[in-house]
């Protein structure tokens, strides 16, 4: 079974998300709930209660150079948002 989990997120909305027990993931694109919430409780040894998935699409970037305008456009990622049960944690700064 390949690394579901890719990364997790850690931003402002995220953070104070999270004294709610509200935790973000970014996660393979081909992953479905079930599987995120199997890997979720595998690796942190949690109940998730509920998942929400959302497809964050590519930003377009362009760059102004000497010789040309340059254009393209950053990857899109899967993103999850996932509730534990009552009482859970996660903690992510143990290991620093």
């Amino acid at each position: 079974m390949k690394n579901i989990l890719i990364q997790p997120l850690v931003t402002e909305k995220i953070t104070a998300l999270n004294e709610k027990g509200i935790y973000g993931f970014i996660v393979e694109k081909n992953a479905n709930k079930i599987q995120i919430r199997l890997a979720v409780e595998k690796t942190y040894g949690v109940n998730v209660e509920e998942v929400k998935t959302m497809i964050v699409g590519g930003k377009t970037k362009t760059r102004y150079t000497a010789n040309a305008i340059v254009s393209g456009k950053t990857s899109s990622y899967k993103k999850a948002i996932v509730t534990l049960a009552d009482g859970e944690i996660i903690d992510f700064y143990s290991g620093i």
